[in-house]
């Protein structure tokens, strides 16, 4: 995995929807980093433990805004899945589809799951503050999906 002080690669294309009511669009990942910027790791949309993440997100997000960084969620999920997740959970930063997980692996934070007695490889659920060139300035690598949005203005507030 890679560490705070490491500049990750994010020159990708990945499907975003920029909050409430935005029709998806393709960028490079790079681009979305206009100044830092948070970025949270989460599975899927309408599950329960990623559902408390983005809601702790979006209760904080105007907080993480007001210290001058930019939330970005990601999870596997297809850009109108984002879509519909954005509207109801009332999301207004933006959310990244990367099904091939492209961001998990620049951070170098695929890790072996379990679940029904099946392992599988998938994203690190975790939060990776980043500056606009992508270097790491910390990394939450064990989130508490309930306080997740508290966590991240206790890293904001440290680096």
């Amino acid at each position: 995995m890679k560490k705070t002080g490491d500049t990750l690669d994010l020159d990708f294309d990945v499907k975003v929807v920029r909050g409430q009511g935005g029709d998806p669009e393709t960028v490079s990942f790079s681009d979305l980093l206009s100044g830092p910027t948070v970025v949270s790791v989460y599975m899927r949309n309408n599950t329960g433990s990623c559902d408390k993440q983005n809601d702790s997100l979006v209760e904080h997000a105007g907080a993480i805004t007001a210290a001058g960084w930019n939330v970005i969620a990601i999870s596997r999920d297809t850009a109108n899945s984002h879509c519909r997740y954005a509207a109801k959970k009332s999301i207004d930063y933006t959310l990244v589809s990367d099904p091939e997980d492209l961001f998990a692996k620049a951070a170098e934070a695929i890790v072996e799951k379990k679940m029904y007695g099946k392992t599988y490889e998938g994203p690190l659920r975790s939060a990776w503050l980043l500056s606009a060139d992508g270097t790491v300035r910390a990394i939450i690598e064990k989130v508490d999906a309930k306080a997740h949005g508290s966590q991240v203005m206790d890293a904001i507030k440290a680096t």
